[in-house]
């Protein structure tokens, strides 16, 4: 096992690389002048050249992303051109706040998802298998911000049960585990899990079904072996390649989604880049960008590792 983890841990190295040459990349190729949003038209040219030169912006873009690189292995993300704040306060906050959303998204989008590809894959071709398919593709199909925009207008200005915006009564340095502030994150979160419900179902559903249909299930049932017991051995061969997709789904809810923590003015990192992306703040986008995209890395080479541990024939593999 240390052997496999090693090797693991070693073609992330490149991975992680190639992302953040991918991240610094697309940054640049937008169009425009990020210090068209924090200077006037009118602003002298030497002025404008200064201010270029204290933000790196004069170099090439080669020797840009190598000293960019190199104060990133350093821990340093840079400083925001909009507010001047360093690039890790800012995001070290709003991935906090993130985090807070995607456990509440993540408990809601693993165990229905698991729970309706179960009982829809053992049960194929019944009415549970059909309304939980029926849930999967709706899950998949509806556009996120639509169906935020549909929850708030139901239950905030309706029924006026939940807060339609905001990440608690007061300010998100002030969270606690209460349920003035966990009511906040219902309506997120429930938004955010329907595309991984949608997903986990289907694939655990598929993956159900197949190994119902092999022959050692046949085996299990002529030894007389109740249905209680085989379900868990169908749970046990499924969990592997479920977790799998569990983890790149996790992934996505703990980046968030611009267009979620947008319509409900929820502090995280989808509504950070958002901000910055209007503002062409190039050091907030790429800290922002290459931060999610390593812990989507990071995620992947967990799964792989905690996957050989539960099936060691991918060791082999």
């Amino acid at each position: 096992m240390l052997r496999y983890t090693f090797k693991r841990i070693v073609f992330t190295i490149p991975i992680a690389l190639a992302v953040s040459l991918l991240c610094f990349s697309l940054v640049h190729i937008a169009p425009g002048d990020p210090l068209t949003a924090i200077l006037p038209p009118q602003t002298p040219p030497d002025v404008v050249a200064q201010v270029r030169r204290d933000f790196g912006l004069d170099e090439p873009l080669p020797i840009q992303f190598v000293l960019w690189l190199g104060q990133i292995v350093q821990g340093n993300l840079g400083v925001s051109i909009g507010t001047g704040r360093s690039v890790f306060v800012e995001l070290s906050g709003a991935l906090q706040n993130s985090l807070i959303l995607a456990l509440f998204a993540s408990v809601i989008g693993v165990v229905a998802g698991f729970l309706f590809g179960l009982l829809a894959g053992y049960f194929r071709g019944s009415w549970i298998d059909k309304v939980a398919t029926t849930v999967s593709i709706a899950g998949v199909c509806i556009p996120h911000y639509w169906l935020g925009l549909v929850l708030v207008i139901v239950f905030a200005v309706e029924l006026r049960w939940l807060p339609a915006m905001g990440g608690g009564p007061g300010a998100m340095s002030d969270w606690a585990w209460d349920w003035d502030h966990i009511r906040y994150t219902i309506l997120p979160s429930i938004t955010m899990s329907v595309v991984p419900v949608g997903i986990i179902t289907r694939t655990v559903r598929a993956l159900v079904a197949d190994i119902l249909a092999q022959e050692f299930v046949d085996a299990l049932r002529a030894k007389g072996l109740r249905e209680r017991r085989i379900f868990i051995h169908v749970v046990k061969n499924a969990a592997p390649s479920a977790l799998a997709v569990a983890g790149l789904q996790l992934g996505y809810l703990l980046g968030g989604s611009i267009l979620i923590e947008t319509v409900f003015a929820w502090p995280g990192s989808g509504l950070l880049l958002n901000n910055a992306i209007f503002q062409r703040d190039l050091p907030v986008i790429q800290g922002t960008i290459l931060a999610l995209a390593m812990i989507f890395v990071c995620l992947n080479l967990a799964v792989d590792l905690i996957q050989a541990w539960l099936d060691p024939r991918m060791k082999r593999g």
